[in-house]
């Protein structure tokens, strides 16, 4: 794996609005610890591409942006974020938020890098986090919150950051319009209610698969004590709530697991087969974008929906999803983990409350225990539900201790990782 961290372009460019930079490789996991118990990770390289946006305005704010996957798949990422930079380089963020629904496209659309999406894939991946960047940076500039920053938006400037290309057969500009003018009744009473009760939240750090029985039950039962009463398992464990079936299973596979499984009442499986498969879900009874999610509502394949910040196209693609979920009235219940997620879910949610779905009924956010350390502004649970983030941006800038220790290749963790991996 070569060397990919962009050079900081603001010692050449001095007339430059804002200017992006790639950092790479970050937060590796080889193994997670809980307890006495120890799990290898079959591919234990845990990495984010991170993307910090700074401008010559003198008050020295940035936009921070990642988006999540695994080693050598965030390389490719990587890649991708330096062939979109030249959207962003030269730009003055007003004249960007002044038309997000046209700069969105400008990424969607690049003539050349369209041709493997459009809208899917490595490239989507990067212009999430491009896009996640923006919306720190626009966020902090403001004094804001991302949550914030949208629940305070009036309707018509919501509905200008969307792209409503390929969904206009479920949900139009007026249909949007419609559900935030109505979502705006009763608005300040649920978010007094966000920022003293926080939104719902189930945890998946009580079961990775490579735990033991005994492990399982040990962290379970840990996790009830601590207040969870949500859990989301592998499909090894056959018990509580959740299960997540990783993809793994063809359409008559699944139908044949879910009869056995039936007996333990689960809540949902996530991913029980292709993500692509539309009939597929339908049949049995997480995608990469808003055309997925439009068709999967059409065919009435799910009966919840899980946004992610980092395979959706930030914000701007999340709203659309959000709205169209509204529409067809289908709970939402985000997609977290990784690298961040977390983080950056907390804000999706909390507006989707406030502003859009004004339910929470069968509704709650995933949560995963780790890698907060690293971040400026970790998510702040209690009483197991997500209390709304604080501090101005999208909660997505990382401690410059830790950028600097697991930035690839250069960082002190890869320094020893790397010729223990060669020996």
């Amino acid at each position: 794996m070569g060397a990919l961290v962009a050079q900081p372009l603001w010692h050449c460019l001095s007339s430059c609005d804002v200017i992006l930079m790639v950092l790479f490789g970050f937060l590796t996991l080889a193994l997670f610890r809980r307890g006495t118990s120890l799990l290898q990770h079959t591919d234990p390289d845990y990495s984010a591409a991170y993307v910090v946006i700074e401008t010559d305005a003198e008050d020295g704010i940035k936009g921070c942006g990642i988006t999540f996957t695994l080693g050598k798949g965030t390389e490719v990422v990587v890649c991708a974020v330096n062939a979109l930079a030249h959207h962003v380089l030269n730009k003055d963020l007003k004249d960007i938020v002044g038309d997000f629904r046209g700069f969105y496209r400008q990424l969607t659309s690049d003539g050349q890098l369209r041709w493997i999406g459009p809208e899917k894939g490595v490239v989507h991946l990067a212009t999430a986090a491009v896009l996640n960047a923006v919306w720190d940076l626009w966020a902090k500039q403001e004094g804001k919150p991302v949550w914030k920053l949208l629940v305070d938006m009036d309707p018509r400037t919501l509905v200008s950051c969307i792209d409503f290309r390929y969904i206009t057969d479920v949900l139009t500009e007026e249909d949007a319009l419609e559900i935030l003018q109505k979502g705006q009744v009763g608005k300040k009473e649920r978010e007094k209610q966000m920022l003293a009760q926080g939104y719902p939240a189930y945890t998946t750090s009580c079961a990775w698969l490579g735990y033991s029985d005994d492990t399982l039950k040990q962290l379970c039962a840990q996790a009830l004590k601590d207040g969870w009463t949500r859990a989301d398992l592998p499909v090894k464990s056959l018990f509580l709530q959740m299960m997540d079936a990783n993809q793994r299973w063809d359409v008559p596979e699944a139908v044949e697991w879910m009869s056995k499984l039936a007996k333990f009442k689960p809540l949902w499986i996530e991913e029980p087969t292709s993500p692509d498969d539309i009939l597929g879900h339908a049949t049995i009874s997480k995608c990469h974008n808003r055309v997925i999610f439009k068709q999967l509502l059409q065919a009435k394949a799910l009966q919840f929906l899980q946004i992610d910040s980092c395979r959706l196209g930030s914000v701007n693609e999340n709203l659309s999803v959000l709205l169209m979920a509204k529409k067809f009235e289908i709970p939402v219940c985000p997609h977290a983990g990784g690298v961040g997620l977390c983080e950056l879910v907390q804000h999706l949610i909390i507006f989707d409350y406030i502003s859009v779905s004004a339910s929470l009924e069968n509704r709650v956010c995933e949560y995963v225990d780790h890698l907060h350390e690293h971040f400026k502004y970790p998510v702040m649970i209690q009483r197991a539900s997500y209390m709304p983030p604080k501090d101005p941006g999208y909660s997505t800038e990382m401690k410059e201790e830790s950028v600097k220790k697991h930035q690839y290749p250069d960082g002190e963790v890869w320094k020893k990782l790397l010729p223990a991996q060669e020996n």
